[in-house]
């Protein structure tokens, strides 16, 4: 596959570098700018996106939710999302921003209403489409034993079974710069789901945007938090305030 063909996609946006970061300048990445801007926002105030992914979610099933209607958070994903509102308590949020998946809205709730906030949503945050929803993925026991399904194996770079990993990354930086844009000198949260936070992050750090869903490092209830220096992205922040989540469990 073509580096051009990796980079096509419906929104033209170059994004900051994270400071000290160099673009890998690997297939499924774009070009980055460092002297990025968004139109008419020239001030140099630090403005910070948490980019939150949600809590664990009733799944007593174990299958591939997605996009799929009616999951919501489980009890220790209500614990969790309140876990987050008060680290954030004390933080001087402006704004807040879900996906329009229940659970997204459910994780955001605790944040929102500590600050007096209303949820914003923006279909830019919503889960990646997969033509495994509804389906069990587990190794051994689900959709993946079954050969009519391999050859949407065929192609992991793009990927073939899902949405491209790079219209992802570019409606995912889309929800991002227009919450930038309305918190200037403030912080937004962004509550979204583990692969577009996890492929918005790397887009930003100039790396490939596939990669081992393995290793994901997007634990439940986390934070990617971007921070801006006017319009520059001068740092990536990862934290956990509701603890660490095995990346590989079922859902998103």
């Amino acid at each position: 596959m073509s580096d051009a063909e990796q980079q096509s996609g419906p929104v033209e946006i170059a994004p900051a570098v994270r400071a000290g970061s160099e673009p890998a300048g690997a297939a499924g990445t774009a070009p980055i700018d460092p002297a990025a801007t968004l139109p008419g926002d020239t001030a140099v105030a630090e403005t910070i996106v948490h980019v939150m992914r949600h809590g664990e979610v009733h799944n007593p099933r174990g299958i591939l939710y997605g996009r799929l209607p009616g999951f919501s958070l489980s009890v220790t994903g209500r614990s969790q999302a309140a876990a987050v509102a008060r680290t954030l308590a004390d933080h001087d949020i402006a704004l807040v921003v879900a996906s329009p998946l229940q659970r997204a809205q459910e994780t955001a709730g605790p944040v929102a209403s500590h600050h007096g906030l209303a949820i914003r949503t923006d279909e830019n945050l919503i889960e990646a489409g997969n033509t495994f929803e509804g389906l069990r993925v587990s190794v051994g026991d689900g959709a993946l034993r079954k050969p009519r399904h391999w050859w949407k194996l065929r192609d992991p770079f793009t990927p073939s079974w899902g949405e491209p990993y790079l219209q992802i990354a570019h409606r995912m930086l889309a929800a991002v710069n227009k919450a930038r844009s309305e918190a200037i000198g403030h912080e937004a949260v962004l509550v979204s789901h583990q692969l577009p936070v996890w492929t918005l992050r790397r887009f930003l750090e100039g790396k490939r945007l596939w990669h081992d869903p393995r290793q994901r490092q997007c634990s439940l209830a986390s934070l990617t938090s971007l921070v801006y220096q006017g319009d520059t992205l001068i740092d990536i922040v990862y934290s956990e305030p509701a603890g660490a989540s095995d990346p590989s469990v079922t859902g998103a």
